[in-house]
């Protein structure tokens, strides 16, 4: 089982926010708190040290995080270099990483994970949650030993995370008890909803 002590915890919050007018999207108001602090709730405790990926307003980001990393190139080139990233910078050997966009994320959500990957029953180099119907490549559990792998590949030209994680040793994590937890924000109309359906008490049928 992978300890506390092994675990590296990395929020990604280093797009564009190219569909919220390019507005930094973790920063973006979500239920009294800015989106990125719902997904910090979800690693509080449970790692050894959480950063964030951000490529702009660092010291708003250092509020929420032990550190702040930004893509190891510019140019927003998209999450796989986030994870690149997150995987050159982790000192431990295993990395956790999840979306600053996804604030209804499962609670024992690293537990999940861990378990996860665990229960698989071979090694593997990389799990990642499944909801029943769709993989979220940006939710894994990925060996810091794949950073060089991973280099290659970035200068290859890749930039698709699932193309990526084919080439390895992969397994799911089945969330399906929970396929409305990975709902991402992408615009205001979005926000606004979810924002609703989270703090609106549900009411019982008669």
């Amino acid at each position: 089982m992978i300890t506390k002590h092994e675990l590296t915890g990395m929020i990604l919050a280093g797009g564009e926010g190219r569909r919220m007018g390019g507005r930094d999207k973790g920063l973006e108001p979500f239920a009294g708190l800015p989106l990125v602090a719902h997904t910090v709730k979800r690693f509080e405790g449970q790692v050894h040290e959480l950063v964030i990926n951000a490529n702009r307003n660092s010291d708003a980001y250092a509020l929420f995080a032990d550190r702040v990393i930004e893509d190891a190139e510019g140019g927003f080139k998209g999450p796989l270099m986030g994870i690149y990233s997150g995987l050159r910078a982790a000192q431990t050997p295993w990395l956790l990483v999840a979306p600053c966009d996804s604030p209804a994320l499962p609670h024992d959500l690293v537990a999940r994970m861990v378990a996860g990957i665990t229960l698989a029953g071979v090694e593997h180099d990389i799990a990642v949650a499944f909801d029943g119907e769709r993989l979220h490549p940006v939710v894994a559990l990925l060996r810091t030993s794949l950073a060089d792998d991973l280099a290659a590949t970035l200068a290859e030209g890749e930039r698709k995370i699932d193309r990526w994680y084919a080439r390895h040793a992969w397994c799911r994590v089945d969330m399906s008890d929970c396929p409305e937890a990975f709902a991402n924000l992408n615009t205001e109309e979005e926000k606004a909803r979810l924002e609703l359906a989270l703090t609106t008490p549900s009411q019982e049928t008669p």
